[in-house]
């Protein structure tokens, strides 16, 4: 079907869901298949997919039928009210049909098999000292706050702080609905513009952190051979009581393979430290075998985080001019208050939809 609004690419796959469904039903109806109870979950799953689809696409003919018709009457028709009347129609029609093909596109981008997993967080100073610190310690206060508006819960794996209020490295897991799908896009470096409180010229200062958002790993996700594991024990420093400070509990593991290394020191038992440290080592190792899967994925942690430089930057907070820039979507918005107190929702939104939009670009969809 011709349409002078809906994307030709979109328009072939959806006329390719219908076929399948098509398919699928003579399938069904084969009594080969339904004496196969494995092959009959396996297509009523499909099934289940291709509807809503399908659905879509045959809404879309038919209002791309009414809106050929009414261009059809806008162009032929003698009456100047009856042309005016096509052309108001052609125009609702329009935003219906963008509406709908944007929500079909929705419905053929293939769901990440990690969007429902938890999430393990990185939060690191950067570059710009105790400031940077103090940022870090900012961003950490963020997910927080996401995290309570989420209704997810959160889990301290490590923290490393500097001065008060300022933290140099703060690692975390947040369990929850669609936890990883929705935030796996902080991760890179963050970027901040202010006048330090110590600054008493008032000059605008440029820190930065680095945020690495990993899936939570699944024994079943890889085996750790424990002979590929060194682990070193060691006395825990700074605040914590007096068990955690006098007793070795804390736990370094490095995975000789990879040279993985990580450290956990909060818990006064060294099994604790162990098992927070081995949920670390297995969500980094499966980030890099995902990443070694799909070299071009987005997510690949060595180029979002990089090296913590100002200029590798993915997100700008702007404290003079109360401002957040999304540099990789061009997205700005004048309320940096409210996202620094968690309000993500309409940066992750637009994030989720402009990687949807790549996806389906890179797939010819």
């Amino acid at each position: 079907m011709k349409n002078p609004i809906v994307d030709p690419r979109l328009l072939q796959r959806l006329a390719e869901a219908v076929a399948r469904l098509e398919e699928i039903d003579e399938e069904l109806s084969d009594p080969v298949v339904a004496g196969d109870p494995e092959r009959l979950r396996i297509l009523g799953r499909e099934r289940s997919e291709q509807v809503p689809i399908v659905r879509a696409a045959r809404e879309i003919q038919r209002l791309d039928e009414e809106y050929v018709s009414a261009q059809g009457l806008a162009e032929d028709s003698d009456e100047p009210e009856m042309r005016e009347l096509a052309q108001e129609e052609m125009e609702d029609l329009k935003e219906r049909l963008s509406c709908l093909a944007k929500e079909a596109r929705e419905f053929l981008v293939p769901q990440d098999p990690l969007e429902d997993r938890p999430a393990v967080v990185e939060v690191r100073a950067g570059t710009g000292g105790d400031e940077a610190g103090l940022f870090a310690g900012d961003l950490f206060r963020m997910y927080r706050r996401l995290a309570e508006r989420k209704r997810w819960t959160i889990e301290l794996i490590s923290l490393s702080e500097g001065i008060p209020g300022s933290v140099k490295e703060v690692i975390f897991s947040i369990r929850g609905r669609r936890v990883y799908g929705q935030i796996r896009y902080e991760s890179g470096v963050h970027r901040v513009q202010r006048v330090p409180k110590t600054e008493s010229s008032g000059r605008i200062h440029t820190s930065a952190a680095t945020v690495a958002v990993l899936p939570e790993a699944e024994e079943v996700d890889l085996k750790i051979d424990p002979s590929d594991l060194r682990v070193d024990v060691f006395r825990s420093s700074g605040p914590g009581g007096q068990s955690v400070n006098t007793t070795d509990s804390a736990v370094r593991i490095t995975h000789l393979p990879s040279g993985l290394v990580v450290s956990c020191q909060d818990e006064k038992s060294q099994h604790k430290n162990k098992a927070k440290a081995l949920k670390v080592l297995r969500s980094r190792l499966l980030d890099m075998k995902i990443a070694e899967q799909e070299a071009s994925r987005a997510r690949e942690r060595r180029l979002q985080v990089g090296t913590g430089d100002r200029s590798a930057k993915i997100r700008t907070y702007n404290f003079p001019q109360n401002r957040v820039t999304d540099h990789r979507i061009g997205l700005t918005l004048h309320r940096l208050e409210e996202v620094l107190d968690g309000d993500l929702d309409e940066i992750i939104s637009a994030l989720r939809l402009a990687q949807e939009e790549e996806r389906l670009e890179a797939t010819g969809e």
